[in-house]
């Protein structure tokens, strides 16, 4: 699994999901910050990039649109802000929630990601 993490994410999460062997990129580190939420998942499309977000607001409708458009996308995970925190703290259990579901076909779906029990 290949992740492209919205702007929101810091660095650390990419390197702690990197670690645990899931590749994964923040939208900044692509140059890709201040792209609207529409051309972020294309631009995850185009590379085979699973966009991770909590922008369900948004995302949700956007993958949503592409679909019935007759396009697709790689997928689009979210870690609700309710569930998960960025802070540091945080990274192990969206590290967990993401090696979860990683071996899932994700292609044109939009999953909600869930604690893991460790």
């Amino acid at each position: 699994m290949k992740l492209l993490l919205d702007e929101m994410y810091p660095p650390a999460l990419a390197q702690a999901l990197g670690a645990s062997g899931i590749e994964a990129v923040t939208a900044t580190e692509l140059g890709l910050a201040g792209w609207s939420d529409t051309d972020l998942l294309a631009a995850a499309a185009t590379y085979g990039y699973v966009l991770f977000t909590e922008n369900v607001a948004d995302f949700a409708r956007i993958a949503a649109e592409c679909l019935t458009a007759g396009g697709h996308h790689s997928g689009v995970l979210i870690a609700l802000s309710s569930r998960f925190s960025r802070r540091p703290g945080g990274i192990h259990a969206i590290a967990a929630a993401v090696h979860d579901v990683a071996d899932q076909r994700l292609e044109d779906r939009l999953v909600y990601l869930e604690h893991v029990s460790v």
